[in-house]
């Protein structure tokens, strides 16, 4: 029975490529952005989908692989059935089993036609000779037969389908935001077994090791989302009363940037449905987001007064400069830090890796800055910061090993 589970055949190769029509390509450029294929395939942007980016995981690292058409390092002999194998069931061609880190448990319910596309998109790029990085996997997970009984908890491959009460434009956004996006990978937590918490959809989870909010009622934004304010944020990683994308979801707003924005106002009228269930914040009574100012000095009485004067003067001479001037369209200045999602988040991860690395847009592209402080801080430094931030800036309870977040965050 385990063998059975475990073993695929491999599938032949392939040395005569079918014809690929231009509105194929273009269609599967599309779907390529959609699925964020270059954020995990592109780590060199010289070496456009030739892959070798290093994912670290609780089970080791995995490195991202080459899905240009070379035919020794690549998929250039992979026929269009090996192709749609590996998307639908994370099976290479030769018969190994592909890591869950790339994520064809949600490939799987893409439409046929739409994985049709995507292969003679990645067969027409430049083939790139680039072998394959060894993985450093912690034993026993470094045995890829195992991966079946991952795929056997898992590995839902029923078709995707539309619900009948929703617009079109609804469906479409959830369509892309399950079978292609895959929002819920990094914004749903994780088991123990590293596969998807299925009772808990989008109720948070993370990637690279920053925070990736609820997108539901657990929503732990300050202030509510509109459509509005959505699609400008998916199109610019920058929307009006809510942070600037930072980390993994800065290579998130550049591909959808370049996508076409009617599939991006889909996926915004999708993820507004769900955001929309969050409580307000308010609950009748006024919040800090609401009304932002300069951050106040610690409360004389404050139980944990040195830490908090220590944050407070950290945030006097490195934040204030920018964030108590408020942020207009076209200024350099920034959003006032009461309206910050990273304070409100129940895991302090995003704020500590915004505050050590700050933000920065990509090569040559413009975008919002913000310095990082990590060759600066001391960790206890860091932890003050936070901390102050947390209680005065948010109102929020204190974060339960802050301290240890800090030297995790920041361990090499």
């Amino acid at each position: 029975m385990a063998f059975a589970i475990m073993w695929r055949p491999a599938i032949a190769p392939t040395s005569v490529l079918p014809s690929f029509d231009q509105a194929r390509i273009d269609r599967g450029a599309n779907l390529a952005r959609l699925g964020m294929c270059a954020s995990c395939h592109t780590p060199d942007l010289a070496k456009p989908f030739a892959g070798g980016k290093p994912m670290e995981t609780p089970f080791g690292t995995v490195h991202s692989t080459n899905i240009t058409p070379d035919n020794e390092t690549g998929i250039g002999r992979w026929s269009p059935d090996a192709f749609a194998r590996a998307m639908r069931k994370g099976v290479s061609r030769d018969g190994h089993l592909l890591y869950p880190a790339f994520p064809y448990n949600h490939y799987t319910r893409m439409t046929q036609a739409d994985i049709d596309d995507l292969y003679a998109y990645f067969m027409t790029r430049p083939a790139i000779h680039a072998p394959a990085r060894h993985n450093h996997m912690t034993f026993p997970f470094g045995l890829r037969p195992l991966v079946a009984f991952w795929n056997v908890l898992y590995l839902d491959d029923s078709a995707w389908q539309p619900d009948p009460r929703q617009s079109a434009e609804w469906n479409r956004g959830a369509y892309l935001a399950d079978a292609v996006a895959h929002c819920a990978a990094c914004h749903t937590p994780r088991t123990m077994l590293g596969g998807p918490d299925l009772s808990r959809p989008l109720d948070g989870g993370e990637a690279e090791d920053w925070y990736a909010p609820a997108l539901n009622a657990r929503s732990p934004s300050p202030l509510p989302w509109t459509r509005e304010q959505l699609h400008t944020y998916l199109r610019t990683g920058i929307a009006e009363d809510h942070a600037a994308a930072g980390g993994p979801m800065q290579d998130v707003v550049m591909l959808l940037s370049q996508s076409d924005q009617r599939d991006v106002a889909a996926l915004s009228a999708w993820a507004h449905s769900h955001l929309a269930q969050a409580p307000a914040q308010a609950q009748g009574k006024s919040t800090p987001a609401q009304q932002p100012g300069s951050l106040p000095a610690p409360k004389a009485d404050d139980p944990d007064l040195q830490r908090m004067q220590a944050g407070y003067a950290l945030y006097a001479n490195s934040c204030a400069r920018c964030h108590d001037a408020g942020r207009g369209v076209g200024s350099g200045t920034a959003l006032p830090l009461q309206k910050a999602v990273a304070l409100y988040d129940p895991d302090p991860r995003s704020l500590i890796h915004l505050v050590d690395e700050g933000i920065a847009p990509p090569d040559g592209e413009p975008g919002r800055w913000m310095p990082g402080y990590r060759t600066i801080l001391t960790d206890e430094q860091t932890g003050a910061l936070a901390a102050y931030l947390r209680k005065y800036g948010a109102g929020q309870p204190a974060w339960a090993d802050l301290d240890d977040a800090v030297r995790k965050a920041r361990a090499p």
